[in-house]
């Protein structure tokens, strides 16, 4: 980063494909402004050589591409500028770098003439000389050689009039952070050129002054976060369970009710404090006594202050609003939280994730019914009806947003599960039902509208609402059906989805004994009710399905030991009609 700061270039990081991908493909993403996972593709990437005047392997390329449930269009950028009467080259012994110059043919020029855009190598003291000599509206944009390090993005640096700072892009919204797909956009504005619909990077900029320290630091924090998640996060749960264990056994089960209560509202502090953690940018070690600790020390005052579902309530609450503020904030520390979208992947660069949308729907659900039996045990069912469908509304947008958390299946599964929630709770009322089941409907329609309005290019504008037809909408839906099926035979996934299984049909054939938990807590037992319905829904309705159940099935298992650590004090709360 200083080097390319010293040549004079605003300094960033890009990625270089979703998840590890050869230098080719790369290069082939930066060619065609678009990109999704080698899964989706039929087969695998061929071997590309670049020949005399074309890349030779290269109608395989466009048959792998013309594969995927996407407009994946190779060679788009030097195509693009040739409509325009722009020209592309590549010198000979560049190698697969030349893929960048290739057309959607295949062909590659050598010499640009009075023509445009060159792709070239260059060392940091060429660097240099090449910014010194820009003229007008030139533009110089230099490009580690790919792949990149485990778990790293590729330095980039760009020069030229209006880059005076680190470089960002409305693809990541993350200062000093870009795609490879941001490139050919980049160039094609800066040369007036119309950016094809094929394309879904957008233009690169700069924001701030040039700071590589900065640029670095981020780069450090987000090599670590796929690092440290299982190694914090896996530690922590497994030393709780541990330290339960040992309770229940010293105690001879007499503290078990309350063991359950402080090791679930540890789980539910969890994301709280690894939010923390993204602030503070501590080592491996002290994040990991960060979580372990700190999320016990939390439950534990909140118990003995509250106790019971109240704590539970609070708990949630505290947890909830710290990642919507945050999303409302620009997410500056979600992004960089061990349980955020994790940037190094390549999918999602701010706002919420997978993983926090599964945990935040059994958090918002589940703890609204909480908040009803434990602080406000005697409204009428209307009322909590209501109240369900407001926070699922209210936070379904927030975490949804483009402007804010930019999760769209969020906008889906909170009001959804909120819905189940408020239909329970209230069942008397049909006609409330029918309103009830409409609440995702309207959420979405909102959310439309919220994005449209605001400009926010969010990904549900982008993906759907600038869809070119039924056919763009199938790709879409298509391709997120596939991800999340590929989700269920990922090693990690199959090692813990026996787990949930087991789990599920335990409370299946326990379901009695739950019921008797909850009974005279008709709140409680539709939070519970509406949070398994979102974690279903999200399932479903997400690219990685299997992570939104695992995760969604601990939270729902955390709330039902809660229930069965309440439970002898069933009874003493119920609705009034």
């Amino acid at each position: 980063m200083e080097q390319l700061a010293r040549a004079g270039l605003s300094p960033g990081l890009m990625s270089a494909g979703l998840g590890s991908v050869p230098a080719v493909q790369s290069y082939l993403d930066i060619s065609q402004g678009n990109r999704v996972f080698d899964s989706l593709y039929d087969g695998r990437l061929p071997e590309l050589r670049a020949g005399a005047d074309r890349i030779e392997g290269w109608p395989a390329v466009v048959s792998r591409a013309e594969s995927a449930p996407a407009d994946i269009v190779p060679g788009l950028l030097r195509s693009s500028l040739r409509r325009s009467g722009l020209r592309t080259a590549a010198p000979p012994g560049l190698g697969s770098a030349a893929v960048v110059a290739a057309g959607t043919a295949g062909r590659l020029a050598r010499s640009t003439g009075n023509g445009s855009v060159e792709v070239r190598a260059a060392s940091p003291r060429r660097l240099r000389a090449l910014a010194a000599g820009l003229r007008r509206d030139d533009l110089l944009i230099a490009i580690e050689q790919p792949p990149p390090a485990s778990d790293r993005a590729l330095a980039i640096g760009i020069a030229g009039r209006g880059f005076s700072g680190n470089l960002t892009s409305d693809s990541t919204r993350l200062a000093g952070y870009v795609l490879s797909t941001d490139v050919a956009p980049t160039i094609l504005h800066r040369l007036g050129v119309g950016v094809p619909s094929e394309m879904l990077g957008e233009p690169i900029r700069t924001e701030g002054g040039v700071d590589p320290g900065a640029v670095e630091s981020l780069g450090d924090r987000m090599a670590a976060v796929p690092e440290r998640r299982e190694p914090v996060i896996g530690l922590g749960l497994l030393v709780w369970l541990l330290a339960l264990a040992l309770l229940v056994a010293a105690t001879r089960g007499r503290a078990a009710r309350f063991g359950v209560r402080l090791a679930g509202l540890s789980v539910v502090y969890l994301p709280l404090v690894l939010l923390l953690g993204a602030a503070l940018e501590p080592s491996r070690g002290a994040e990991q006594l960060l979580a372990i600790a700190g999320a016990p020390l939390l439950g534990l005052v909140t118990v003995r202050v509250l106790g019971g579902y109240p704590a539970l309530a609070v708990a949630s609450a505290l947890t909830v609003l710290a990642y919507a503020i945050d999303a409302i904030a620009g997410s500056p520390l979600t992004a960089l939280s061990l349980l955020g979208p994790n940037p190094v992947l390549g999918v999602r660069f701010y706002g919420i994730g997978n993983e926090l949308e599964a945990l935040l729907a059994v958090l918002v659900v589940a703890g609204t019914g909480a908040m009803l039996t434990g602080l406000a045990p005697r409204q009428r069912a209307s009322h909590c009806a209501a109240v369900f469908l407001a926070v699922g509304l209210a936070f379904g947008l927030v975490f949804a947003a483009g402007r804010f958390g930019a999760d769209v299946g969020a906008a889906i599964v909170l009001p959804f599960g909120s819905a189940v929630a408020a239909y329970l709770v209230a069942v008397r009322r049909r006609r409330r039902a029918l309103l009830v089941a409409a609440a995702p409907l309207a959420a979405v329609a909102a959310l439309a509208l919220a994005d449209l309005l605001s400009g926010a290019n969010a990904h549900l504008t982008r993906s759907v609402f600038d869809a070119g037809g039924l056919g763009d909408l199938a790709d879409v839906a298509q391709r997120r059906l596939q991800l999340s099926a590929h989700s269920f035979v990922r090693p990690f996934v199959l090692v813990f989805m026996p787990l949930v299984l087991v789990g599920a049909g335990l409370a299946i054939a326990g379901r009695s004994r739950i019921a008797a938990w909850l009974r005279g807590l008709p709140a409680m037992r539709a939070g519970l009710w509406g949070a398994l319905a979102a974690t279903l829904v999200g399932t479903l309705a997400n690219d990685s399905g299997a992570i939104v159940l695992e995760i969604g099935a601990v939270y729902l298992l955390v709330f039902t030991g809660f229930a069965w650590a309440e439970g002898r004090i069933a009874g003493t709360a119920r609705p009034i009609d």
